[in-house]
């Protein structure tokens, strides 16, 4: 029974430690990106010939790009410390304080999901950015008193999959601007096996690519449909993945062969069943199938706009003829005659 084989071997905390040896730590070792690492490699050398902190970047795109690893790669190539944190995690001022006063001249303060930030905490952000320094105010009633904290000049790497959401004063703060761009399926297909070696499985060239045409165009899906391919053929008994492995395996997961799973068929069936194709608009369709509407917009959009089967209008979103085709289902009326 197929069923059989559905099964999770790693545990939670396994699967991050593997995902720490996953990534690479120079800029040589990063694989994909490649006009965007041209450019870091400029900005880096120019910024240690001029024993400077890098400027403040800004990366924004998809998730599963590897945003946080392009920052782990910048702090290494930089030579200097990392602190690591999230928008959601600094809920106030005095936590973004104890952040920033815990870095040494240089380091890289990285952000992700940094269009989270609660508004008192941004506003704190524009002067340790520009001046590199923060004013607070201690106390309360009669004894409340200005502090300046001077600050070590550091760099801000945020990461967000939501730039439209970033206010124009934070965005014109970072120096440095760049879109993460989705991976083609020669450079997945490298991922994986690099990652295949890490794993210590073999992979036949055939199936790396095959893998690498179905993962969305995302290295960390790429890598998470490795690890479940691995376990469907150790369950097999098969010692080398090769890509009728790799359709069984992810025939089972139901991910087709443009690498859509259940939800972008759902989201896309519901919008032509009982929408006619649309336009419809976001929150209608995050109602229709029981999705959070931030789910569908930074998760299943990104990839369904860019493989072309799907259109935003200003009346909502349109299912493409070539979803249609994709789906084998009967085209519109419209588009017959």
């Amino acid at each position: 029974m197929a069923e059989d084989f559905i099964h999770d071997m790693s545990t939670e905390n396994g699967e991050e430690k593997v995902e720490q040896t996953l990534r690479p730590n120079t800029l040589r070792q990063y694989i994909g990106q490649a006009d965007l690492k041209q450019r870091l490699h400029v900005y880096i050398e120019a910024a240690q010939q001029r024993s400077e902190p890098l400027d403040h970047m800004l990366l924004y795109g998809p998730p599963g790009l590897g945003k946080t690893t392009l920052a782990m790669v910048v702090a290494n190539e930089m030579g200097v410390g990392l602190r690591t944190t999230s928008g959601p995690a600094i809920e106030k001022s005095g936590d973004l304080l104890a952040l920033l006063n815990e870095l040494a001249p240089g380091d890289v303060l990285f952000i992700d999901e940094i269009h989270r930030l609660p508004k008192q905490v941004e506003e704190m952000l524009y002067s340790a950015m520009e001046d590199f320094y923060v004013d607070i105010i201690a106390g309360e009633g009669p004894t409340a008193h200005p502090i300046h904290f001077p600050l070590p000049p550091f760099t801000l790497i945020g990461a967000t999959t939501r730039a439209g959401m970033l206010s124009q004063p934070l965005r014109d703060r970072f120096g440095i601007v760049e879109h993460m761009a989705y991976y083609t399926h020669d450079e997945l297909a490298k991922i994986i096996e690099r990652s295949s070696d890490i794993f210590n499985i073999e992979i036949s060239s055939e199936g790396a690519f095959e893998l690498a045409r179905r993962s969305r165009g995302t290295p960390r899906i790429a890598n998470r449909l490795l690890r479940r391919v691995r376990d469907f053929s150790t369950v097999k008994g098969q010692q080398v993945i090769n890509d009728e492995m790799v359709n069984f395996s992810l025939q089972l997961l139901k991910i087709d062969s443009m690498g859509l799973d259940e939800v972008d068929h759902k989201i896309l069936q519901t919008m032509i069943e009982f929408y006619q194709g649309g336009p419809v608009g976001v929150n209608t369709i995050a109602a229709n199938i029981g999705e959070e509407v931030d789910t569908i917009e930074s998760v299943y959009e990104p990839y369904l706009l860019q493989i072309g089967f799907l259109q935003r209008t200003p009346r909502g979103r349109v299912v493409t003829l070539a979803a249609y085709q994709h789906l084998n289902l009967p085209l519109p009326e419209d588009t017959k005659r």
